[in-house]
């Protein structure tokens, strides 16, 4: 009786954070505590929609310039608009890094994936075997890019420096930038965007900050040497994995057959 409302009491607060947290991000129909899932009722979930509702209000009341400099450039880089962009960054559980990148000595990154994902279906039912019906669509998120795998589009945005970010800065202290990476193909979206738009923005650049030769200077032109060099091994590799670069097979039995004692393997060597 009590004992038992006390226990199913403490179980729904000590998973809340989970459940909050599944709900921001569009799928209140389950929490995992541990390794057990467990099926949230209507009620939970009605409630949890609500407090999803309020934070990502909370949330929008928040944006400001900054976030729309940020918004614009994703809805440009992704071809997304920026209503969705929007609406994907309010409910997303990792909302506050926008506000640590902002910060003064801030992450130095602010990395998106824009990809396939896994989604529970909103009037899922559970399965016999335990499952839930889902279906796959592609979603804009905020990540550490360590945690989840990347098989779609990534879109950063690179501090030039420890300032506090501002609506009158963000222009010039932040860099934009995005490659595609689509079915996991990372090799070739990190080649096609090093070779194809920051090699050839690089070696058009005029102004290098304290640098007066340009590209003239020594220094320049080891790095954008050693850019080119890296952009080389990166196509080697990717062409190696793909198996267009080929060895030639040789049949060695013949040679190890007529070894005998340690003079042939000397002769062979």
């Amino acid at each position: 009786g009590t004992e038992s409302k006390h226990r199913r009491r403490g179980g729904d607060l000590k998973t809340r954070g989970t459940e909050l947290g599944s709900a921001v991000t569009g799928s209140p129909l389950t929490a995992t505590t541990g390794k057990k899932s467990i099926v949230l009722s209507s009620e939970t979930r009605k409630e949890l929609a609500k407090q999803a509702k309020v934070t990502k209000e909370e949330r929008r009341a928040q944006i400001d310039e900054r976030h729309k400099y940020l918004i614009a450039r994703l809805a440009d880089g992704i071809d997304l608009s920026e209503q969705q962009v929007e609406e994907a960054i309010i409910s997303d559980d990792k909302f506050q890094l926008i506000e640590q990148f902002f910060a003064s000595s801030g992450l130095k990154k602010l990395l998106f994936f824009y990809q396939d994902v896994l989604q529970q279906k909103l009037n899922a039912s559970l399965r016999s075997d335990g499952s839930t019906n889902s279906l796959i669509q592609k979603k804009l998120f905020i990540t550490m890019g360590s945690t989840e795998n990347f098989t779609g589009t990534c879109a950063f945005f690179l501090r030039t420096s420890d300032k506090v970010i501002t609506a009158s800065n963000i222009s010039q202290e932040v860099n934009f930038g995005a490659f595609d990476c689509t079915n996991g193909n990372i090799l070739q979206g990190l080649e096609f965007f090093l070779s194809q738009i920051m090699i050839p923005a690089l070696k058009s650049q005029q102004n290098w900050g304290a640098v007066k030769e340009g590209l003239k200077n020594s220094q320049i032109q080891d790095f954008l040497y050693s850019v080119d060099k890296f952009v080389g091994t990166l196509s080697s590799s990717r062409q190696n994995i793909e198996d267009k670069i080929q060895l030639t097979k040789v049949d060695v039995d013949i040679y190890i057959s007529n070894l005998q004692n340690p003079s042939d393997y000397i002769t062979a060597g």
